[in-house]
């Protein structure tokens, strides 16, 4: 199988470009039924540890915020990973910095952004939401709240991610190369929604860009009426068309995850056609309320996580381009 974390391709100068390679569902997984559950918990890509480890939260009795936040907790912790948290490739002056937001049930929101030296910048935001009147903090503010919160500051930057840095100055001419985000959503068996995203962004981006992974309504967006969307891939385009946001109210006009989705992608290439043209991803997750996941990208090759109570799944769903 090629996962997320092999596709990455050189950027045209100018536009931000990824391609995705398409993979084989693994073995002893089960197909996706689209019939509904709860409880449920999805995430982008094939992330099936950290909707493991979410609904592992929910059997045990805790909240859909708990389930959420311990999910992208998972790959943040993975040096292996290198598209989140500790192991995240840096930018092109050699910084790993994070962006990461949460969501609740009752529209409350935290978010950080530009955060340096903290491996779980998810439970910042977390702390963002519950112990402040805000819901961004960036930058040096976002780290000095983090370790007066018992956070510790430690070097994000592997080795493996350095080596990879390296070359890529060596061979890039300074273009960034896309990877990506994990989102991820968990539904209670009360009918209670949370999410969560986290990320370390573009790799080898400019220092202080900042994508849709921490923006309420771009990179994730929950109403407990409805239901919920997250969102990966060129964060450029999700923030100029607000995805997430988008993608609910969508569902609340009564657009099925999977048509609500694909309207999404269809909103980015009708602004920006000449994506038609191939080499750009943007994928989308949606989590309605009766607990069934859909979703749609650009290109081939997204895939979603999706962990029920006694079964689990790579869901493939359906792209434009092709």
């Amino acid at each position: 199988m090629v996962n997320r974390r092999g596709f990455v391709k050189r950027s045209i100068i100018g536009v931000i470009t990824g391609y995705l390679s398409s993979f084989k569902v693994n073995a002893g997984i089960a197909n996706y039924s689209k019939e509904g559950t709860l409880p449920i918990v999805a995430a982008t890509w094939e992330n099936l540890k950290a909707t493991k480890a979410g609904m592992k939260i929910l059997k045990d009795g805790g909240s859909a915020l708990d389930a959420a936040e311990a999910g992208a907790r998972v790959p943040e912790a993975d040096p292996n990973d290198q598209s989140v948290g500790y192991g995240g490739l840096p930018d092109r002056d050699g910084y790993v910095t994070l962006d990461a937001c949460v969501m609740d049930e009752k529209g409350n929101a935290g978010s950080v952004t530009f955060l340096q030296h903290i491996k779980h910048p998810v439970s910042v935001a977390r702390k963002v939401m519950e112990d402040t009147s805000h819901v961004i903090l960036s930058g040096k503010g976002a780290l000095e709240f983090a370790l007066s919160k018992g956070f510790s500051k430690e070097n994000l930057l592997t080795d493996a991610a350095e080596k990879e840095w390296k070359k890529w100055i060596e061979d890039n001419n300074y273009n960034p190369i896309n990877h990506d985000t994990i989102g991820i959503l968990s539904l209670d068996e009360k009918g209670v929604m949370a999410g969560a995203c986290t990320t370390s962004g573009l790799a080898f981006k400019m220092h202080g860009r900042v994508g849709d992974s921490p923006i309420i309504g771009a990179g994730l967006y929950v109403d407990n009426e409805v239901g919920g969307a997250c969102a990966t891939g060129t964060g450029e385009l999700v923030l100029k068309t607000l995805g997430a946001y988008l993608i609910v109210e969508l569902m609340r006009q009564g657009r099925t995850p999977d048509e609500a989705c694909e309207e999404g992608i269809n909103r980015i290439l009708k602004k920006f056609p000449e994506l038609k043209k191939g080499g750009t991803q943007v994928g989308y997750v949606a989590l309605n309320m009766d607990g069934v996941v859909g979703g749609y990208s650009i290109e081939k090759g997204f895939s979603i996580a999706i962990s029920e109570k006694e079964k689990d799944h790579l869901y493939v769903p359906d792209y434009n381009l092709k």
